[in-house]
């Protein structure tokens, strides 16, 4: 593809990171990195500019850039560590004394011992390595020019073997394939073409505003800073241990001098395309082949994804900022779940169940340093915000446990409590196989399910509501049950008879909803819990209808409110039924047998 004259020249720069791209803008910055489960996560930030004049001077803006970048970068390529899913190292006992006695924040030392590390193994390696080996050539040609320019050569030996070494590793020359990508896109939007992987990839990986091209104007330029230094004190250019000392600390001293220089040679090369300075970029770009390789798609989606956002961010300052959903320990996480619970009143083990349910490890594990992934991360976040909303969390989780089966649940129908499965404790216990068994008021299905699971009886589940008989569907076909699902009221469309008739009807007094809780008043459907003035209205309305539905000695199990045993009980008995009053595990009536005499 034949590349376009820039016509859409932009300030954006950027960076390569671990397994990412990060863009920089005038006033925003976004990094963009694949994480281990495939996904891009992206955050963004806005970038408070300083007011001050002086530091927008030439020359000093340079050098203010340059520790910026520094700074910038080593926290960045930290970050994008954490979302990729490299393990945090456990701070020093140094850092947490830091932190404990400074009340300063860890991730702050970690990036401030990074780039004093940083700074002091590029000093090392490009400072007092090339003085060095200068000082050992000045013993044969002592000329201080020489000295200089042959310690530039060096900087810049060292720099390319040091590029090449690096390359040889395996994540390195990723992120030099990022690096690619980086420039692709950038150059990319510079020729006004629409960004997409197709557009990007038949760009140069190559651009002007480099880094490397920078680190080599920094190497360069340090020859004549260096020089006419040594010119204008030419007392420092003794023999002896001192002199050479001294000789090193000043050009470290020098080094924002280097640095703010080599940045407006960079600034203003970039503005110009005219082949009479192309010979001053020339290295620069030569060497930007070696800091940069071909990126694969993916890694271009990523750098597009990036640029991107700090486009937007520019433009519009109402576009909303981001943060990375990071792998996180599970320890860590169910505690911060757990302190927002406890702001809405909410029980601990809700947290506790949504980590281990949706993190897919044991609860016995939640106390550990166990690494969650950041996509289930993420997930884990945004159900703890409905479920902070009041929802229930088994229709936040989308399932819960009913008898040992895992029934899907949601607003459609009741949630299966622990006191319907007493219910179907005791009515299994006088089910055998062959039965025809219906299960009235069905909701979820839940108890259809698990009688047919456990005595192999011929099932029916009726229900009023459309809603709740399409999900009682979709839990019998995760099992593979074929139970046959009736939409009736009560028994307007049942046909046929029945040796069982169990029962979860609605039973709650109209008046006593509205002081329920959250969880059931606002979110489950009233339909299946209003039970009318007194909450018998549906007792009323099965009693005098039932006989005709069941077999010679049939039976009827229903579910009752814990102050609703006499009355139902006295229902049934006016039509003929023995009825025997069953008390719950925490000792309320809660179940009414009732058998044909």
């Amino acid at each position: 593809m034949k590349e376009k004259k820039n016509c859409n020249k932009t300030y954006i720069g950027g960076q390569a990171v671990i397994e990412g791209v990060m863009m920089r803008g005038k006033r925003s910055i976004a990094t963009a990195v694949r994480d281990s489960d495939g996904v891009i996560r992206l955050e963004a930030d806005r970038i408070e500019e300083k007011k001050s004049k002086i530091l927008k001077l030439p020359v000093i803006r340079g050098a203010v850039s340059f520790f910026k970048s520094l700074v910038t970068g080593v926290k960045i390529i930290t970050r994008s560590a954490e979302v990729y899913g490299e393990d945090e190292a456990e701070p020093s006992k140094f850092e947490k004394w830091l932190s404990k006695t400074f009340k300063v924040d860890i991730m702050s030392v970690v990036t401030f011992i990074g780039v004093l590390l940083g700074l002091a193994f590029s000093i090392g390696l490009f400072i007092i390595l090339p003085n060095f080996l200068g000082e050992l050539f000045v013993k044969f040609y002592p000329d201080n020019v020489l000295r200089n320019i042959l310690e530039g050569i060096l900087r810049i030996a060292i720099f390319i073997i040091y590029i090449l070494l690096t390359s040889l590793l395996k994540d390195i020359r990723r992120t030099y394939m990022y690096h690619g990508a980086e420039h692709k896109t950038i150059t990319c939007y510079e020729k006004g073409l629409p960004l997409t992987v197709e557009n990007v990839r038949g760009c140069r990986r190559v651009h002007d505003r480099c880094g490397t091209t920078f680190m080599f104007f920094v190497m360069t330029v340090s020859i004549f800073v260096f020089t006419v230094f040594g010119i204008i004190f030419p007392f420092l250019n003794g023999e002896g241990f001192l002199y050479r000392l001294i000789r090193v600390v000043a050009k470290i001293l020098l080094l924002p001098l280097v640095a703010g220089l080599s940045y407006e040679l960079l600034k203003a090369l970039a503005k110009t395309d005219s082949p009479l300075v192309f010979i001053f970029k020339l290295p620069g770009l030569l060497l930007q082949k070696l800091t940069t390789k071909e990126p694969t798609d993916d890694m271009i989606e990523v750098a597009i994804t990036s640029f991107n956002k700090v486009l937007k961010m520019d433009a519009d300052e109402n576009e909303p900022t981001c943060k990375f959903a990071c792998p996180e320990k599970a320890n860590k996480l169910v505690e911060e779940i757990k302190e927002k619970f406890r702001l809405k009143n909410i029980d601990d083990s809700d947290a506790e169940w949504l980590v281990s349910e949706v993190g897919g490890i044991k609860r016995s594990q939640l106390d550990s340093e166990v690494k969650i992934s950041a996509s289930k991360t993420e997930e884990i976040r945004k159900l703890a915000e409905e479920r902070l909303t009041g929802k229930p969390l088994c229709y936040v989780l989308g399932n819960c446990n009913f008898y040992g089966y895992e029934i899907k649940t949601d607003e459609r129908a009741l949630i299966p409590r622990p006191e319907t499965e007493e219910l179907v404790e005791r009515a299994i216990k006088e089910i055998k196989v062959g039965d025809d068994v219906l299960d009235m008021c069905s909701g979820s299905g839940a108890i259809a399910l698990v009688v047919r699971k456990k005595t192999g009886a011929t099932l029916t589940a009726s229900d009023i509501s459309d809603d709740a008989l399409s999900l009682a569907r979709e839990n019998f076909d995760r099992y593979g049950e074929n139970i046959k699902t009736v939409k009736s009221d009560i028994f307007e469309n049942i046909d046929g008879l029945f040796d069982v008739i169990i029962c979860n009807p609605p039973y709650i007094k109209s008046e006593a909803i509205s002081r329920l809780q959250t969880e059931v008043k606002d979110f489950e459907p009233k339909i299946a819990l209003d039970g009318g003035e007194d909450g018998l209205d549906f007792y009323r309305a099965f009693a005098p209808k039932c006989k005709k539905y069941l077999k010679e000695n049939g039976k009827v199990f229903f579910e009752i409110g814990y102050d609703q045993g006499e009355s139902v009980s006295y229902l049934m008995e006016k039509e003929g039924f023995k009825t025997e009053v069953i008390k719950d595990i925490s000792g309320k009536d809660r179940i009414i047998k009732a058998e044909l005499r």
